[in-house]
């Protein structure tokens, strides 16, 4: 955004507007009794400003200068494009091989430097290439450019009494010769740097999100830009005074330029009058109102210079501190679940991603509904209530006579998991006791698979949760499971389970994987 404004408002703003009232006045000269007398000021002063109307005028220009698709200017507007993108893949480049070179000089490695090197050296001529083939398509477009605008421009002031009219008729033009000539150059070669500038930086931009977003996720890039749209929006909107002040300015040095070029042209009238004092007073009053205005302009760009550096320069730097840093200081960032520390591996299972318990920060996540899948952990949690309530929760007892489960069931739940005599124990499913100390570890994760079987999911996610429980009982279990027809996803180090299942991933830590049937021969040496 801050480029668009320095190369839009301050000067094409000002070379335009100037252009751009020379192309109306010569359109009036073309209508009948559409001239203005001079003193007349009947007429509303253009207001100068980047908007809807500065844009449709731009766009009548470019009419002009790009009469049709198919001509050398089009060709030269592909030439630089093509450049432009070429010149961006090649800044690319030279980081990367530039890079590599560095590595292989701190690491010593005299293989590598030479391969580099001579990968720089023979890419050179190519980058040179590039480089002056982007300085030749923008020259030789600013001066096409120049020839189509200045033919349309004399076309028109030279048709009949024109030249005339806006030099004897009108007032609002007192300097056409320098309109004609030095801003219809300035304007040329504005609005081709305009193109370039903005071409290159939207396409670095492009790239930039396109590869941030590939390692960090689109969260970083999209806070990025949000700043950088409203910061971009706030400062084009402290800098719209710059176009008036501008145009103000060369205003002031047109009238300046003018009052010695009428001292210099009338110089023998005004020795026979003996009038250099009071062309003296004239010519530092016009020069007066110049340096004053010129003072103005320039503590306005101080102060605008002192908020653009906070906000375009220091505030997106900390913006991009705080993007960069999230993956490495924030310990629930998911790029540390493939930590091997201890402590992060175990605060940050898999599974939590699947119950929403962490946010996805990037990557595409597709699970079962809610009701479809179960989770069974490690260490099960016993909630606080009765023994009825340790096998349905977190249902509720009318939950469970909803759904026309007998107490009858739920004593099968316990003897499919060798659980039945804790009920005869107790003697009553509404005994009330703090079943985390009561109920033994192995105990706890039989309760958890009872209460698995209570909610009959269509998928089941076992995370070691049956670690504690001898192989016979386990066995016994799994093969409940498979036969109640509940999908199993077990996570576990015991190769007594892989019989239980139809298919293995195995992660190696370093982000490989393998993805392979279980056969016969892969249970019998559990590999």
């Amino acid at each position: 955004m801050a480029a668009v404004s320095k190369y839009l408002t301050a000067r094409n703003s000002t070379v335009a507007g100037g252009v751009l009232l020379v192309l109306y006045l010569l359109k009036q000269r073309r209508r009948p009794n559409g001239y203005v007398v001079r003193g007349s000021r009947n007429g509303k002063k253009d207001r100068a400003a980047v908007d809807k109307v500065f844009f449709q005028r731009i766009r009548q220009i470019l009419r002009i200068m790009v009469p049709r698709f198919f001509c050398k200017e089009t060709g030269y507007l592909m030439l630089i494009a093509a450049m432009l993108v070429t010149r961006t893949y090649c800044d690319v480049w030279m980081i990367q091989n530039g890079t590599m070179i560095e590595s292989a000089i701190i690491g010593r490695n005299t293989k590598d430097f030479k391969r580099y090197l001579f990968n720089f050296i023979t890419a050179m001529p190519g980058i040179a290439l590039v480089n002056n083939f982007l300085k030749l398509g923008l020259n030789e477009l600013k001066l096409c450019f120049r020839v189509r605008l200045t033919r349309h421009l004399y076309d028109q002031y030279l048709r009949g009494y024109t030249y005339y009219k806006m030099g004897n008729l009108d007032n609002r033009i007192a300097n056409a010769d320098q309109l004609l000539t030095q801003d219809v150059e300035k304007f040329c070669n504005s609005v081709v740097d305009l193109y370039s500038n903005l071409s290159k930086p939207l396409l670095d931009i492009g790239l930039y999100i396109f590869k941030l977003t590939s390692a960090i996720g689109a969260q970083g890039p999209a806070t990025m830009m949000t700043y950088l749209l409203i910061s971009g929006l706030f400062l084009t909107r402290l800098r719209r005074p710059i176009g008036k002040m501008t145009v103000t300015e060369q205003r002031y040095e047109g009238e300046y330029r003018y009052v010695n070029s009428r001292l210099i042209t009338n110089s023998e009238e005004i020795a026979f009058y003996n009038g250099n004092l009071r062309e003296k007073q004239t010519i530092h009053s016009t020069f007066k109102k110049l340096v004053d205005h010129l003072h103005n302009f320039i503590f306005f760009r101080f102060t605008m210079g002192f908020v653009d550096s906070i906000i375009a320069k220091y505030l997106a730097t900390v913006v991009g501190y705080l993007v960069v840093s999230r993956p490495f200081l924030t310990p629930n960032h998911p790029r540390h679940l493939h930590s091997t520390h201890s402590e992060l591996l175990e605060v940050g299972p898999e599974s939590v991603f699947l119950f929403k318990l962490w946010p996805l920060f990037g990557g595409s996540l597709t699970k079962p509904e809610r009701g479809k899948l179960f989770y069974v952990p490690q260490r099960p949690y016993m909630t606080l209530g009765s023994l009825r309530d340790q096998v349905i929760y977190p249902d509720t007892y009318e939950e469970q006579k909803k759904k026309g489960i007998s107490d009858q069931i739920l004593k099968e739940y316990l003897d499919n998991v060798q659980l039945g005599h804790i009920l005869d124990r107790e003697g009553s499913w509404d005994i009330v006791q703090d079943w985390m100390d009561v109920l033994s570890g192995g105990e706890k994760q039989r309760m958890a698979m009872a209460r698995l079987f209570y909610h009959k999911p269509q998928f089941a996610i076992l995370d070691e949760c049956t670690s504690a429980v001898s192989v016979d009982v386990e066995d016994y279990i799994y093969s409940h499971c498979r036969k109640v027809g509940i999908t199993l996803f077990t996570v576990s180090h015991r190769k007594s389970l892989w019989k239980h299942h139809e298919y293995y991933l195995h992660m190696d830590g370093r982000g490989h994987y393998d993805f392979k049937p279980i056969t016969e021969e892969t249970v019998e040496f559990g590999s």
